[in-house]
């Protein structure tokens, strides 16, 4: 398994779980605020994907990482978001220490936080 990879996919299936929270919140708020990460998360990650590739050539082994989760509640949701944050901040360092690509990575814990911020206090 390669970890750059497992990292990445594990965004990517941040996403789709995002999309599929927005669709079953009865929650307004909830429901722009996961709007705004999903519609987020794939401009940032594509070019930090290209900017690796280009200095160390194509990732593979990309995978389809656990099972997408139903909603049960907004608080759950900031749950999952509170540990996607922690993902991302426990294994930056799988990734190039390159100041560029740890920018990048900066900015996708920065789209975490706020999606959390409009979680928790945007009602």
């Amino acid at each position: 398994m390669n970890p750059i990879a497992n990292f990445f996919s594990t965004l990517f299936a941040s996403r789709t779980q995002a999309h599929i929270y927005h669709l079953q919140t009865p929650s307004f708020a909830a429901h722009m605020a996961l709007q705004a990460y999903y519609e987020g998360i794939i401009p940032i990650l594509d070019p930090l994907i290209e900017s690796i590739q280009g200095k160390q050539g194509i990732i593979t082994g990309y995978t389809a990482p656990g099972q997408m989760r139903e909603y049960i509640s907004c608080e759950e949701i900031q749950n999952y978001f509170v540990a996607l944050g922690m993902y991302v901040e426990q294994n930056r360092n799988l990734l190039p220490q390159d100041s560029y690509v740890q920018n990048q990575v900066d900015t996708i814990v920065e789209l975490i936080n706020s999606t959390i911020y409009k979680l928790k206090f945007l009602k």
